[in-house]
């Protein structure tokens, strides 16, 4: 594999973490709303991603659509309200556990058929979420974790429907310039209860341009000379950047409950994408 084509690999896999991050610095150590951060957040991607797409000097035409968007606003903003009550590490592991389920059960919704080591890997997976919402010392909050859960079934939902959309950098500009509006409108709604000083717009504004807006550029050039199931193996890693950046930046504990739960999730997701990998080839 190319070095230029690893080291966008590791920066894109940095900035997901990294949103994750920076969310829960901005609503636990600023002072901002989840809907203001998430308004911040899409305005900015929508901006940098606008840039990004002329500086390339692609076609200014329109490209993706209201249900994209939609798809991406009850992403960001279930995100948002999701990290006002869970740690970086828990909120990451059930975004990404959601987002698979999704494509996974879309994918048997539409009949496709798991080998038999995809069925353990799934069910694995399906366990150590279950283990994860557990009602325990170390659970999430119900209502948090189920917030993060309706994010990540959104964000499953905005993959699957950008698959042949187009030009991916465009198609997500598009999204990001229609789902904006979305957010501004949440924020005016809750006017009464908005708030937000410089850090906490900072924060927003970094989770925006730089961990999605850039960040999504970035993935989509490193894709380019990846293969699919390694694409899909190494977005495992995210999880585990946001909780190693979570114990170090935000003095995050890590749980035997925690630390069992994510080995089972992120084991049985690996299992399910190299066991599909392998089904293709011919070789399970």
């Amino acid at each position: 594999m190319p070095l230029r084509t690893i080291v966008l690999t590791l920066l894109a896999m940095l900035a997901f973490a990294s949103n994750s991050l920076l969310c829960r610095m901005a609503l636990k150590d600023a002072h901002i709303d989840p809907a203001s951060f998430t308004a911040i957040r899409l305005v900015s991607g929508a901006l940098v991603l606008a840039l990004i797409v002329k500086l390339r000097g692609g076609q200014q035409a329109a490209a993706g659509s209201w249900p994209s968007a939609c798809a991406l606003f009850a992403y960001a903003a279930g995100f948002s309200f999701a990290y006002v009550g869970l740690s970086a590490a828990t909120g990451a592991l059930l975004l990404f556990g959601a987002v698979q389920a999704t494509m996974i059960g879309y994918g048997l919704w539409t009949g496709e058929r798991l080998a038999k080591w995809q069925i353990v890997g799934l069910v694995c997976a399906m366990g150590g979420l279950l283990a994860l919402l557990l009602p325990g010392l170390s659970a999430p909050p119900p209502d948090r974790a189920a917030l993060m859960i309706v994010a990540g079934a959104a964000w499953g939902v905005y993959s699957l429907r950008a698959k042949g959309a187009g030009d991916p950098t465009r198609v997500t500009a598009g999204n990001f310039l229609r789902a904006a509006p979305l957010a501004t409108a949440l924020c005016i709604a809750l006017l009464p209860r908005t708030a937000f000083d410089g850090i906490g717009i900072g924060y927003a504004f970094a989770s925006g341009a730089l961990a999605s807006g850039l960040g999504y550029a970035v993935w989509y050039t490193a894709l380019q000379g990846l293969k699919a199931t390694t694409a899909a193996t190494v977005q495992l890693s995210v999880p585990v950047i946001a909780a190693i950046g979570g114990i170090v930046l935000l003095s995050e504990p890590v749980t035997l409950h925690l630390f069992f739960a994510s080995a089972a999730i992120l084991g049985g997701m690996a299992l399910v994408i190299l066991a599909k990998n392998s089904a293709r080839n011919g070789s399970g």
